[in-house]
């Protein structure tokens, strides 16, 4: 029988509405990239597993066939889709966790039906929403019926943290934890508005978690032990140590979970992610208006090379979306905004969710794995990152 994790580490565990779990958290990764197999393996360890909850039709084939002829029938059916993807996907990662750890869905707040997702995601048993994308000021209204679900806002600096929390205190609703995320290091869509921000010092963990815990005491919360969970370039115990000895109470990792033995995307994904290297992880301007952080694939390289003049001759040109069904609140390329990236983010995810190098779109940290190119259970990275014992590589 395999030693508890929870006895192999002397890090405090993480309390969520009383619950005790071990101080990792996984990241939220669509399309398709964090589902069931993964956040499950996760919380059967008794940490913290997350389903991404975008466009999950993808690991479900008789789902993806559904399609009506009326545009808007089809928009219906597609999002009807995705609803009981999400939810299958919630069952069966809860069947695997057995009652350890924790289901967390991320939900974006800049996709167009969040507030479905959300929704979904209580009715079908998640003990936690994670929403970034966005500020997540309206998450309190949407889980009102659903108070045993914990909240976990995305955000990245100070600023950005204390005007939710005024926002929250107001609807008396604080987070249940508080997901920090580094832009200058996370994966997919970052935390700065302008590609030129990611590395400004205001998002450095050693300003925004002081920072945060002396914005908890004037504003009367000092009591209230809300956790704090860094996110973004994380990948050695000692990162972990550092941290919680900074202040935080858990740490999130994305891509060395992305690549494990559980995570649910293709082979050929997880190979893409550890062969690249630093050099070859890019940043860009997402279809969503935000900077994104991706592997320099030949999709990527092609689509760089014309980013300048497809933005230039974007303006005025609005049309329907390609996939018909409006994934995104903000599109730049259904939108015709020419200082949004101009592509489908859902046709290019859902490529590489699949390992398809030459079409898909491979979102990456920006940090090294911590096992180098090789691709391991869930609960080695685990006990790795709590004990700082790494096991035996090839």
């Amino acid at each position: 029988m395999q030693q508890s994790l929870s006895n192999a580490t002397c890090f405090p565990m993480l309390t969520i509405m009383g619950k005790a779990v071990l101080p990792i958290v996984q990241g939220g990764m669509g399309v398709g990239i964090s589902a069931h197999r993964l956040a499950g393996a996760v919380a059967s360890e008794n940490a913290v597993g997350t389903i991404a909850s975008i466009d999950l039709r993808h690991h479900h084939p008789d789902l993806l066939e559904i399609r009506q002829k009326d545009r808007e029938a089809n928009k219906t059916a597609i999002w009807r889709a995705n609803r009981i993807a999400l939810d299958r996907e919630i069952g069966k990662a809860r069947e695997i966790a057995a009652g350890r750890g924790l289901i967390a869905v991320n939900v974006m707040r800049s996709v167009s039906q969040y507030q479905e997702y959300v929704r979904q995601s209580c009715e079908s048993g998640a003990d936690a929403i994670v929403m970034g994308a966005g500020l997540p000021v309206d998450l309190p209204d949407m889980v009102a019926n659903f108070p045993k679900v914990a909240l976990f806002p995305i955000l990245s600096d100070v600023r950005g943290v204390v005007l939710v929390l005024k926002k929250w205190m107001r609807k008396k609703r604080l987070p249940d934890a508080i997901v920090i995320e580094h832009p200058a290091y996370a994966g997919g869509h970052l935390g700065a508005m302008k590609a030129e921000e990611l590395n400004n010092p205001r998002f450095d963990f050693q300003t925004v978690i002081p920072g945060v815990q002396e914005a908890f005491k004037e504003m009367g919360l000092e009591s209230e032990n809300i956790p704090l969970i860094p996110a973004g370039g994380i990948h050695s115990y000692d990162q972990v140590r550092e941290l919680l000895a900074l202040g935080a109470s858990a740490v999130q990792l994305g891509t060395a979970f992305a690549v494990t033995e559980e995570g649910d995307a293709a082979p050929e994904f997880k190979e893409i992610l550890l062969s690249a290297t630093e050099e070859k992880v890019v940043e860009f301007m997402s279809c969503a208006g935000l900077p994104a952080r991706a592997v320099l694939t030949p999709w990527l390289e092609k689509y760089l090379a014309r980013e300048e003049k497809l933005m230039k001759a974007a303006e005025g040109k609005k049309h329907q979306c390609t996939l018909a069904w409006d994934c995104l609140l903000s599109c730049g390329l259904r939108d015709a905004n020419p200082k949004h990236g101009q592509f489908c983010i859902d046709q290019q995810l859902a490529a590489a969710v699949h390992g398809d190098v030459q079409r898909g779109l491979f979102f990456r940290g920006k940090s090294r794995t911590p096992f180098g190119r090789e691709i391991r259970p869930a609960r080695e990275l685990i006990h790795y990152l709590l004990t700082g014992e790494m096991p035996k590589l090839r």
